[in-house]
């Protein structure tokens, strides 16, 4: 059987895997993005906090996937929520990271300015700093993405949903008529989906920040 083919053949199981998979990626950085940006507000005004954040969350970068996946079965057990933990998990760094760089990098006398007329701390928070440190924020959230995209793959060890589960099948079967094909269909997949939501980033850019910031 040729790949286009199986393709005909299995395009409503890719689908619905490909859904499953863009669909833990998407909620997974939803969280990321909400407790990265917490991380980074809490920490950007002191060096030591900042330092701290980027160093732990570095740290959970550097633990193999499929380790702390092992590591969480026994915790929390298979399925959804090693996926969901261990993502989410995985996609702090580069929001934290960001969050931090794009706050401290405000012009203060903005922020002075916003005081000046009397803005509280959150207003100024809400409506001046997190604004304008919108871009590099973004921008950490399309590198936490294109990583979870391929992470989300070793979610299949545990019994996770996505298209991790198709490559998974065919390297088991590796020499059967159709591995190889499962395996090229699981990894285009994942491909085209990381290509669709960086697109969708740069869209979400272009309506949200205006033109003499983006340069």
């Amino acid at each position: 059987m040729s790949f286009w083919e199986y393709l005909g053949n299995r395009h409503q199981q890719l689908l619905t895997d490909a859904y499953q998979h863009a669909s833990a990626v998407f909620q997974c950085m939803v969280v990321a993005t909400l407790l990265g940006v917490l991380i980074g507000v809490a920490t950007y005004q002191s060096g030591w906090a900042g330092n701290l954040a980027t160093l732990s969350t570095s740290t959970i970068l550097t633990i193999p996937s499929l380790a702390m996946i092992g590591l969480l079965i026994p915790v929390v057990g298979l399925g959804v929520p090693p996926t969901v933990i261990a993502l989410t998990l995985y996609g702090l760094l580069p929001i934290v990271r960001n969050a931090i760089v794009g706050l401290r990098g405000v012009d203060p006398s903005l922020v002075d300015a916003a005081r000046g007329i009397g803005m509280s701390r959150l207003a100024r928070l809400l409506r001046v700093e997190l604004p304008l440190a919108w871009p590099p924020i973004l921008t950490g959230i399309r590198v936490s993405t294109q990583m979870l995209m391929g992470i989300a793959a070793i979610a299949a060890y545990a019994s996770g949903p996505g298209l991790g589960n198709v490559i998974f099948r065919g390297l088991a079967s590796l020499g059967s008529a159709n591995a190889l094909n499962q395996v090229l269909a699981g990894t285009l997949g994942i491909i085209a989906l990381a290509l669709l939501f960086d697109a969708a980033y740069v869209l979400l850019g272009r309506l949200t920040i205006p033109r003499g910031i983006r340069g």
